[in-house]
């Protein structure tokens, strides 16, 4: 199954993001030591300097920790303004001199929220409270501020903190909701609710602002003048509420009663923002629940008089992220994404017309004030930094990584489209080896992204969840890698996306063996030496096929499950499959089709290294343990590596160091790497 390649885009990114000349060594698993991450960039009212985020993995304490950082705008020469402690979610205030944040300081001690001097210093804490502070919003006149806290019914979460809290017996929990776990959050109950306080930052006085029963209230906003506080409520007792949220507003004051402005369908990632003349609020929409994983997020305005919701970008047919409103409040600015790239736009809040602000160009972040737009960015060669947006140009701001990477020898990445089963056109791409020789077959892996929302770009983003680093790491180690965005990816519109709805396992599959046989038919991938793996939906594809085709020598089923059955109830993806999927009572074939690998898991030859966090609630380590199980029971090779403490995805740097050198023993072992 043959079909057009692509050249490559890095001609073009060239003129977009520096590429170092690299000549040197392979990604290695150690280098987790050395990243460092970018993200969450701020840009000063004044557009005079930008603030961000720089995450290190430590190896002394074993974790990964944020420091905050800023740098000019014209003369870039980045400060870090933060050491020790992580922080997280900072905020330029309205007049530009100080940067508010949350940490905990000391590491052991409840969070607070802090303000600091974007020239230095130390920082001062704002708050004394013993709740814990999940968000917060500052008012304009830095007054006042509304803190997102959770707290037991035992605990008033205004108390300053005890010094040396006396250990509590453990109590039941009570459920009694419909939707009743969260990832990073536990068992939902009335004791672990967010609820919204008011902290006056001048008395240090401390007072619930909001507190229905059975509702969780998040996403504060302060309008303009600071009179009035926007929040998003969500209702999770029942069915009919926990695909719902709604908008609200309510006076910046004890024993205020809040008005409900909208009702809507939950988006993937709400954004919540007061238009800067306090007639409307930038919202993030969703769409019914059976499209909840596919294409899901649009940007809206909302009347805050109780008038029709509007969308900003209706005739967009691709996903948005990490919306902002410019500075001067008159257009949004988010990342779409689009076929193998993200790049940046904005749209006019009065006409609603989309601008591109640059092209081929991968971009994670981007904030906007005083004309001054900035962006974290990336490209297949350079990981991400900070950059100014200039005339649809990046200038360079920070350079944290260039010393580490122009060491490292990269593979070159190129465009791939091909043919489907049934015609339909795939894109993804491939990643050659370091040294690739023309004309020669390359030992090679089929490396699957997840979501399946979400899509494999033209980046190298340097985090615990990032395919692009994943399938570097290979190529840097003598492997062909093949990125396929299969059906039910993003970037390619919504109706791409939502081709594989209630049918998992078919078309996907469809289109990664289409992938394979277009590698090995083209004379770059040896068909005796085919490996696949990915994490999460990446993980269930991979036991998809594994189930369907014999002619992988090597797998890697990362956080994935096989008998979907099973994991009905036990995560916390209860609304999606009950809308796509229907309960298992209501439509059994379905769920025994979508549990296919489990079924018939006597069809796979493959051996299988099985990986999970133990606290995972988007999928349950039972999906992996039972996958294990049962290859165990056939005979057929298999391991089961836990990480214990993690989640959905490890964050631990040791976990992170061990999960790669385990990836590449696995494929040197079943395929082992080079030309033949």
């Amino acid at each position: 199954m043959l079909a057009k390649r692509l050249l490559s885009p890095l001609l073009k990114l060239c003129a977009l993001l520096p590429l170092a000349a690299h000549a040197g060594r392979s990604l290695e698993p150690e280098d987790w030591y050395r990243f460092l991450s970018v993200s969450d960039v701020e840009v000063a009212p004044d557009g005079t300097a930008v603030a961000y985020l720089l995450t290190s993995y430590e190896r002394a304490n074993d974790e990964g920790r944020d420091a905050l950082w800023i740098t000019d705008w014209t003369h870039p020469a980045p400060l870090a303004l933060t050491r020790g402690e992580g922080v997280s979610q900072p905020r330029f205030t309205a007049d530009g001199q100080f940067l508010s944040f949350l940490s905990a300081r000391p590491a052991d001690s409840p969070t607070q929220l802090w303000l600091i001097d974007r020239k230095g210093g130390s920082p001062r804490a704002l708050s004394r409270v013993s709740g814990e502070i999940s968000a917060y919003a500052l008012s304009p006149d830095r007054q006042h501020a509304v803190l997102v806290m959770r707290a037991d019914a035992e605990q008033d979460a205004c108390r300053a903190p005890q010094p040396h809290p006396a250990a509590k017996p453990p109590r039941p929990l009570v459920v009694d909701g419909y939707y009743f776990k969260l990832q990073g959050q536990g068992y939902l109950t009335e004791d672990t609710r967010t609820r919204l306080f008011l902290l006056d930052l001048r008395s240090g006085a401390c007072a619930a602002l909001t507190d229905a029963p059975h509702r969780w209230d998040s996403h504060p906003a302060f309008s303009p003048d600071g009179r009035q506080v926007a929040f998003v409520g969500a209702d999770f007792s029942s069915a009919e509420e926990v695909t719902r949220e709604s908008l609200y507003v309510i006076d910046a004051r004890a024993g205020a009663a809040a008005r409900r402005l909208a009702s809507l369908w939950s988006p993937d990632k709400q954004h919540l923002e007061w238009t800067h003349d306090g007639r409307s609020l930038v919202i993030m929409l969703g769409d019914e629940p059976k499209y909840f994983a596919y294409f899901n997020d649009r940007p809206a305005l909302a009347a805050v008089d109780g008038g029709e919701l509007r969308l900003l970008a209706p005739d967009l047919d691709r996903q948005v992220y990490r919306a902002r409103l410019s500075g001067d409040g008159r257009s949004l600015l988010f990342a779409v994404e689009d076929d193998g790239y993200q790049y940046p736009a904005s749209v006019s809040l009065a006409d609603r017309a989309l601008t591109r602000l640059a092209e081929n160009v991968v971009v994670l972040y981007l904030a906007e004030s005083a004309g001054h737009t900035a962006v974290v960015a990336s490209s297949d060669q350079a990981p991400p930094e900070v950059y100014a947006l200039e005339g649809g140009r990046l200038r360079a701001l920070t350079h944290h990584n260039d010393a580490l990477f122009a060491g490292i020898t990269l593979g070159a990445v190129e465009d791939i489209r091909f043919k489907s089963a049934d015609g339909t056109e795939v894109h993804g791409q491939l990643v050659k080896p370091s040294g690739y020789v023309s004309g020669r077959r390359y030992p090679t892996i089929l490396w699957l992204h997840g979501g399946p929302d979400g899509q494999d770009d033209h980046s190298l983003e340097l985090s615990s969840y990032g395919p692009p680093l994943e399938r570097q790491f290979f190529a840097t180690h003598g492997y062909l890698v093949l990125a396929v965005n299969y059906r039910g990816s993003g970037g390619r519109g919504a109706a791409f996306a939502q081709a594989v709805l209630g049918d998992w396992g078919h078309r996907e599959v469809e289109d990664l063996h289409a992938a394979v046989d277009w590698a090995v038919a083209s004379g770059i991938a040896d068909p005796e030496r085919l490996g696949v793996g990915g994490w999460s939906y990446g993980g269930i594809l991979t036991d998809h096929l594994i189930a369907s085709d014999t002619r992988f020598k090597a797998a890697i089923s990362g956080g994935g499950s096989a008998n979907q059955t099973a994991l009905y109830g036990t995560d916390e993806d209860i609304a999606q499959y009950n809308a796509e999927l229907s309960p298992p009572w209501q439509d059994t074939a379905r769920w025994l089709k979508v549990s296919y690998p489990f079924f018939h898991a006597d069809r796979i030859h493959t051996p299988t290294l099985f990986m999970a966090g133990e606290e995972d609630l988007i999928v349950p380590v039972a999906g992996s343990e039972q996958m294990y199980q049962a290859l165990r029971t056939l005979g057929v090779p298999a391991q089961l590596i836990i990480y214990p403490g993690e989640t959905h995805v490890p964050e631990r740097p040791s976990f992170l160091v061990d999960r790669e050198q385990r990836w590449l023993g696995w494929m040197d072992r079943y395929l082992g790497a080079g030309a033949k």
